[in-house]
């Protein structure tokens, strides 16, 4: 079985391959190791082989693997769907939030986020795919969305996150990834902060990367198979 450490070399190697074939830096890719059920042990090895980027979807999860790994330097990413009665607790721990849809999210994040913390960095997720299953900010409500974002006081919006329909089809992948990086291009002309195209996933991870992903988000690739998650309870309570 190999092991996380053979398994970062392997991801990073193709994160490398990948951009020079597209004539980009793989400097400019970053690695965000997706360890949604994984033991702490688990981040704590790859954070020993370097990786610093860890992304999270179950937040009653990230914060006991946030709380058991508090001695370590991770920079944290929310990269789930999140409820507006749990806000504050991704306001509090974390560094990014990927899944900003609705002004409601994007309020309650910026008025919870402690003084003390720089602004959270924010990633508005966009259906690029149309897909009724998803959530995600329609494209053409998106510079609506991204001017609201930008006036609220403790966020700093840096770019665009999507989850494209699924396909085997090289030009079906590139084509949704193509159109998040016009996305991207139309929103730098007006905000200044917009730097960041969070996109691709193992499966897509060339397609993503050819079209301009600044974020690709590895899970089973450097974890190995995910073991089964544990439903959480409500959480209403203790958020709110």
């Amino acid at each position: 079985m190999s092991s996380i450490a053979d398994n970062l070399v392997r991801v990073r190697s193709h994160i490398q391959a990948s951009a020079l074939k597209n004539k980009r830096s793989a400097q400019n890719v970053t690695l965000l190791a997706v360890s949604k059920t994984q033991p702490a042990e688990n981040l704590r090895i790859a954070f020993n082989e370097g990786q610093r980027d860890f992304g999270e979807n179950y937040l009653q999860e990230a914060l006991e693997k946030i709380e058991a790994l508090k001695d370590l330097d991770i920079c944290w990413h929310f990269i789930g769907p999140l409820q507006s009665n749990k806000t504050r607790a991704v306001a509090e721990n974390f560094h990014w939030m990927h899944t900003v849809d609705r002004l409601k999210i994007a309020k309650r994040l910026s008025e919870q986020r402690p003084a003390n913390l720089p602004p959270l960095n924010i990633c508005i997720q966009v259906n690029v795919s149309d897909e009724v299953s998803k959530s995600g900010c329609k494209p053409d409500k998106l510079e609506e969305l991204a001017t609201e974002i930008v006036k609220l006081p403790n966020l700093c919006l840096r770019g665009l996150m999507a989850i494209p329909k699924a396909s085997e089809n090289s030009d079906e992948q590139r084509q949704a990834f193509a159109r998040m990086k016009q996305l991207l291009k139309q929103l730098q002309l007006t905000h200044d902060s917009v730097d960041t195209l969070s996109m691709g996933m193992s499966r897509d991870m060339d397609s993503a990367i050819s079209e301009g992903a600044t974020i690709v988000r590895i899970g089973t690739a450097i974890f190995g198979a995910r073991p089964p998650k544990v439903t959480e309870q409500p959480t209403a309570a203790l958020f709110d």
